[in-house]
């Protein structure tokens, strides 16, 4: 049995109330960024666009760090370790 399934029923409304009001409250406060942003000057076509390459960037820095991780244990040493050896910085 799942562990919802052996919580009291009331007890699982009450989580699913409060989920829901965490993700209204996290809706309004990304409708005030984005309010403040467009005030700023930016428009919502260039915050796609920026939304889109940090996709794209996170995806490739995903990848990156999986051929690190790999190369690390074929070496048998740390992922830590290679860094230096790419000119990488352990916050990149």
């Amino acid at each position: 049995p799942s562990p919802r399934s052996s919580q009291p029923i009331g007890a699982s409304e009450e989580a699913l109330r409060c989920e829901i009001q965490e993700l209204k409250q996290k809706d309004l406060a990304l409708d005030q960024e984005i309010a403040q942003l467009l005030s700023e000057g930016y428009s919502l076509e260039e915050l796609d666009k920026h939304i889109s390459l940090l996709h794209e960037y996170n995806e490739i820095k995903d990848a990156g760090q999986m051929l690190l991780g790999k190369l690390a244990v074929i070496r048998g040493v740390t992922t830590k370790q290679l860094y230096p050896e790419y000119d990488l910085e352990l916050s990149d």
